[in-house]
């Protein structure tokens, strides 16, 4: 088995030391950290959101394997900063107005993290002009909407429609989620995706990501 194999599988039983010590011996291989980030690293955070996505596993196995992510990713940025870490793109995220769960949201930020989003967590509690205006600022591909109370819901349509407003909708994309959201409000509201889980979000995220000139 190869090195980086042994990486992804280490990352997908949340093995934090384990993963730290085969990311330094892949390294002392000569290994490159690129390969090692997404041969390894990633890869082993692709499993992991797969089995989430299929309730194969459960939140506190992503949460594991998240850390340890977070351990491999740490030793190789200092080596991936010098040409320039590659990202798969820019997430804004947040709660919006009026709610403040953040359970939902808060695995949706770490689940992009792991796949190589920069992700921007707004938090709880979002006025629309706010994810609007960050998305503006940070030059973000794609604004995540998240809410648990059928009564913020509607913050939703504000935000789309605000994007809207400001002529960003042929590169700014927006897509909901949380408990009382559906495939059909996305539709009602115009939003561009949604995702029933933290894992299927990933995936559309991916799909909605917009090249950049």
């Amino acid at each position: 088995m190869s090195i980086l194999r042994e990486i992804a599988q280490s990352l997908e039983q949340g093995d934090e030391e384990g993963v730290g010590v085969l990311v330094r011996k892949a390294l002392d291989e000569r290994h490159a950290p690129l390969a090692i980030l997404h041969d390894g690293l990633m890869a082993g955070m692709d499993v992991v959101g797969l089995r989430f996505r299929d309730r194969d596993i459960f939140l506190p196995d992503v949460l594991m394997a998240a850390r340890a992510m977070q351990v491999g990713v740490d030793l190789l940025e200092p080596l991936l900063s010098r040409d320039g870490m590659p990202v798969a793109g820019r997430v804004v995220i947040g709660t919006v107005h009026g709610d403040m769960h953040d359970i939902g949201k808060n695995l949706v930020g770490i689940m992009l993290r792991c796949a190589g989003f920069d992700v921007i967590d707004l938090g709880t509690d979002v006025r629309p002009e706010r994810f609007v205006d960050a998305a503006q600022e940070q030059e973000a591909s794609v604004i995540g909407l998240s809410a648990l109370l059928t009564t913020t819901m509607p913050v939703m349509k504000e935000v789309v429609a605000l994007v809207r407003a400001r002529g960003l909708d042929a590169r700014v994309k927006v897509i909901v989620g949380g408990a009382p959201v559906s495939e059909a409000w996305a539709r009602e509201i115009g939003a561009d995706g949604y995702g029933y889980d933290a894992a299927n979000a990933v995936e559309r995220v991916r799909a909605l990501m917009v090249p950049r000139a």
